[in-house]
């Protein structure tokens, strides 16, 4: 998956400007994107705070790295019936 060119802090400040009021089309324009993407932004991180993303961050690369090592060991699980099997 490609990584935004925007950090979180940035996104969220988007989505802080256009709720204080500004429309959206105006913060589109300024930060150079499109309405779907600020909206995708918008759905993904909207009420959060900069402190919240961080922890969604920290709690997804978790969450990825218990998912690696879950299938390692269903993997080794297989490789071992299959070796005590065939003996």
């Amino acid at each position: 998956m490609r990584k935004s060119r925007f950090t979180e802090a940035q996104i969220i400040g988007m989505i802080k400007e256009q709720e204080a009021g500004m429309p959206t089309a105006e913060v589109c324009r300024k930060h150079g994107l499109s309405q779907g993407t600020f909206y995708k932004f918008k759905s993904k991180y909207g009420g959060m705070e900069v402190s919240d993303a961080a922890k969604l961050r920290a709690i997804t690369d978790e969450n990825a790295k218990l998912k690696r090592l879950l299938a390692d060991a269903m993997l080794d699980n297989v490789v071992l019936k299959d070796l005590l099997g065939k003996s």
